[in-house]
């Protein structure tokens, strides 16, 4: 098996993490592991300073490619039998549809969705355009380019202020991790938030907000995805952005969440529809709004490669769900692996 890990992306030290956490988790005896890292320009990192940057022990189980070649290089010189890929890519350039393309061409098996899932679920915009044509319940939302502000921003501010009421959540089309994402309270706020969010993207969505609880539903599979207990995050803050997820160390997970017996399951019911709809494989956590008022649930996002820090809700849901650690990871192998034998035996003539 190959891992990737780091990657162009502003989640690139959670990509680390997650990749750490995992590695820790592997059962040596059943699998022979190679280490694959990406700088932040995309390239290869230097053996040395990646076991350092995973602070990973010199006499560890895990192998890590010698050299200078770039990684999509030594991917694609591999002989048979070819390993399957774990790319523990989070945000752009990795989760949202470029690595699983490289893999495609390449022939290889990889672990979690595919090209198509992988780019809808990562691009906010799209992903609530497609849930809502589906009849799913999201938040009213407005979209904007960096090219629309550039040109125009009081008449954008105007149309976010006229088509949503405050607070308004601004968060960059592409990215995880809550980066880059504001909750706006004012005129002030949002214009100094979309200027936040578009230094992470060329989109941006606005999102009504509610005074809501954050509930969170773990999802594997291919064909026959299943869906784990749900989950709840008490923030440390007023939302669950970076600090409060990797910095504070004060948010509170709660396993189960505590719901009602019919909002546990229509909380497992309709993450088991947006993986659906989004046509995702292999892996997905699914996040909600809960609202404090009406009681009803809306799809916040859908994350195709979530985070395996120790914190991390995917694999803490598949736990108290019944499904350690290292047996979430064997069965996302094997999903990658029956995906692709599935694929090879599609036609390629007419």
């Amino acid at each position: 098996m190959v891992v990737l890990c780091g990657g162009r992306s502003a989640e690139h030290d959670v990509s680390l993490v997650s990749t750490r956490s995992i590695l820790n988790h592997l059962d040596p005896r059943r699998y022979r592991v190679s280490v694959m890292g990406l700088d932040r320009q995309g390239g290869s990192y230097d053996p040395q300073v990646l076991r350092r940057k995973l602070e990973l022990s010199p006499d560890g189980p895990w192998e890590l490619p010698t050299g200078t070649d770039h990684w999509l290089a030594v991917l694609a010189g591999l002989p048979p039998p070819l390993p399957v890929v774990f790319p523990v890519l989070h945000g752009p350039f990795g989760e949202d549809g470029t690595v699983q393309g490289a893999m495609e061409m390449l022939g290889l098996p990889y672990v979690g969705a595919g090209v198509l899932a992988s780019s809808l679920a990562m691009n906010k915009v799209c992903c609530k355009q497609v849930l809502a044509q589906a009849g799913l319940p999201v938040l009213p939302f407005v979209s904007t380019t960096k090219a629309e502000w550039g040109e125009a921003p009081d008449q954008v501010l105007a149309r976010i202020e006229n088509e949503l009421a405050y607070p308004v959540f601004v968060k960059p089309a592409n990215m995880g991790s809550s980066i880059g994402v504001g909750k706006s309270r004012n005129s002030g706020e949002l214009r100094q938030h979309l200027e936040e969010a578009l230094r992470y993207d060329l989109l941006v969505l606005a999102e009504q907000g509610v005074d809501a609880r954050e509930i969170e539903v773990s999802v594997l599979g291919n064909e026959y995805p299943r869906a784990s207990i749900a989950g709840e995050i008490v923030p440390s803050g007023e939302f669950y952005d970076y600090a409060a997820k990797y910095l504070d160390g004060i948010s509170q997970l709660l396993l189960p969440a505590p719901l009602s017996e019919e909002q546990m399951e229509e909380a497992r019911r309709l993450a088991l529809e947006t993986y659906r709809t989004l046509g995702v494989e292999g892996m997905a956590r699914v996040d909600f709004l809960l609202d404090k008022n009406s009681l009803r649930l809306w799809i916040n996002e859908a994350n195709t490669i979530p985070g395996f820090t120790q914190i991390s809700m995917y694999p803490k849901l598949w736990q108290a769900s019944g499904l350690s650690y290292p047996d979430l990871i064997e069965e996302l192998i094997n999903l990658g692996l029956e995906r692709h034998r599935a694929r090879q035996g599609l036609s390629v003539e007419r």
